[in-house]
C-alpha cells in the first residue's frame, strides 16, 4: 500500500483558496494525503481554522497568534485559544514565536506573547509550532528559558544554521521542512536536513506560500509534498517512501494522534 503523507503545515484558510477550497481539500485523500494540521496566524483565523476542523475529518487545528500579529492580543483573545485548545481536533499551539524580518511588532511585544503561548501549551499539555525568522538568538534564549524540550513540537520552516539546527534536535524537537529545501539556493537547508535525524524532520508547505519547484511562485498545497519527499530521500540517500513513512509516524507521535 502507498505510504499515506502528513501534512504539518498549512493554512486552507486563507484567501487564496476561496475559489476552489472544497474541490482541493476532497481531493486530498485521493492524492494520498492523509493529514493536514491547519495554523493559526491571526485572531480571525481562529474560527475560521475550527471551522475546517469540523467539516473535514482529516484536518486538525494548531491555536495560536502569529508573531506579526501578536498586537491583537490581549487576554480575552488568550481565553479563547485556551478554550480551543480543549478541542477534541486541536493538537497543538501555533504558529507563535519571533518575526525580526518583517518587525511589525516590536521585540519586546513578540517576546512577551511568545512566552505567554509557550505557557498556555505547557499548561495545556500541548505541543508548539514555533515561527522564526531574522529571530535566531531571541528565539532560542526564549526557548531555552521556557524549557521548550519539556513542551516539544516543530520548529517551523527551519531557516538557521547547522549548529541552531543541534540545539533544537538535541531539545527533542523536530524541524519542519517544506518547499525551500527544493530551491537550488538552499544550501544551508540542504546541510541542515542531512545532518538532523530522519527521525526529527516533519513535512510541510505552509501552503499557499513557498511552493516548491517546479512550482516556486506558485500556490502552494498538499499535493506537492512529494517534490519536498524526493529532495529529503536524495539529500539523505534514502527513497522518497521511506521518507513519507518516517515522517507521518513523527507526524503522529508530534501531535499525539
Amino acid at each position: 500500500m502507498e505510504t499515506m503523507i502528513f501534512e504539518t503545515h498549512a493554512h486552507y484558510d486563507d484567501a487564496a483558496f476561496d475559489a476552489d477550497r472544497e474541490e482541493l481539500l476532497g481531493s486530498l485523500r485521493h492524492s494520498g494525503i492523509e493529514t493536514v494540521v491547519n495554523v493559526c496566524s491571526d485572531s480571525a483565523s481562529l474560527g475560521t481554522t475550527e471551522e475546517l476542523t469540523r467539516r473535514y475529518p482529516f484536518v486538525y487545528g494548531a491555536y495560536g497568534i502569529h508573531p506579526d500579529n501578536v498586537g491583537e492580543m490581549d487576554e480575552g483573545l488568550m481565553d479563547r485559544i485556551r478554550m480551543l485548545c480543549r478541542g477534541e481536533k486541536a493538537v497543538a499551539v501555533g504558529e507563535i514565536g519571533l518575526d525580526y524580518h518583517w518587525d511589525t511588532e516590536s521585540h519586546e511585544t513578540q517576546i512577551c506573547w511568545f512566552q505567554r503561548q509557550l505557557e498556555l501549551a505547557r499548561e495545556e499539555k500541548l505541543p508548539v509550532i514555533i515561527h522564526s525568522r531574522d529571530a535566531a538568538e531571541d528565539t532560542l534564549r526564549v526557548s531555552q528559558e521556557c524549557n521548550l524540550g519539556e513542551i516539544g513540537g516543530i520548529v517551523h520552516c527551519f531557516s538557521y544554521s547547522r549548529e541552531i539546527a543541534a540545539k533544537y534536535l538535541d531539545m527533542g524537537m523536530y524541524l519542519g521542512i517544506g518547499g525551500v529545501v527544493t530551491f537550488k539556493n538552499a544550501k544551508k537547508l540542504k546541510a541542515v536536513v542531512e545532518y538532523a535525524p530522519l527521525e526529527q524532520i516533519v513535512l510541510e508547505t505552509d501552503c499557499p506560500y513557498l511552493a516548491p519547484d517546479p512550482y516556486r511562485g506558485k500556490r502552494n498545497s498538499s499535493l506537492y509534498l512529494p517534490y519536498v519527499a524526493a529532495e529529503i530521500g536524495r539529500i539523505k540517500g534514502v527513497e522518497p517512501e521511506e521518507v513519507l513513512r518516517i515522517t507521518r509516524e513523527n507526524g503522529l507521535r508530534v501531535f499525539g494522534l
